[in-house]
């Protein structure tokens, strides 16, 4: 079973952070630039919470907040899930599933060393049905080595 690990080395382990003094605005341009749908809520390399698209439409959109005077940390998750680097991509997309989440942060020895998506685990479970699908069909048909 592969872990969330093998995941971070394919994709890249950066993780994207802004400050919890950040506006809403600040983030959402951080986000939008870097084609991501959450940040990490950091200070001083310490993880404090998560702010996701969710939180912008819920705490934000919704309650009709001024974006660019509303602080990150005022809107933010912050009860974040989290998975360690040994973690399989069906216990992560669990903890996802129960957590109604769609980011999990990757930790090692307390500290964060990436970030995973619903959609990174999805891929990767896709990828491997595909290729168990392929290699069934091909023995039911005879292509295999032999």
């Amino acid at each position: 079973m592969e872990t969330v690990s093998e995941i971070l080395a394919e994709k890249g382990a950066e993780v994207f952070s802004v400050r919890p003094g950040s506006t809403v605005v600040e983030a959402v341009d951080e986000m939008c630039r870097r084609h991501v749908g959450a940040m990490l809520v950091c200070e001083d390399g310490r993880p404090l919470g998560m702010f996701s698209e969710r939180d912008l439409m819920t705490r934000v959109v919704l309650r009709r907040r001024d974006a660019a005077a509303t602080r990150v940390d005022d809107v933010m998750t912050r009860e974040v899930a989290g998975v360690g680097t040994d973690a399989t991509v069906t216990e992560a997309m669990a903890v996802m599933t129960q957590r109604r989440c769609r980011h999990l942060p990757v930790m090692r020895e307390g500290r964060v060393v990436g970030v995973v998506s619903i959609g990174d685990l999805v891929r990767h479970a896709s990828r491997h049905q595909e290729y168990e699908i392929r290699m069934l069909h091909d023995y039911v048909l005879g292509k295999y080595p032999g």
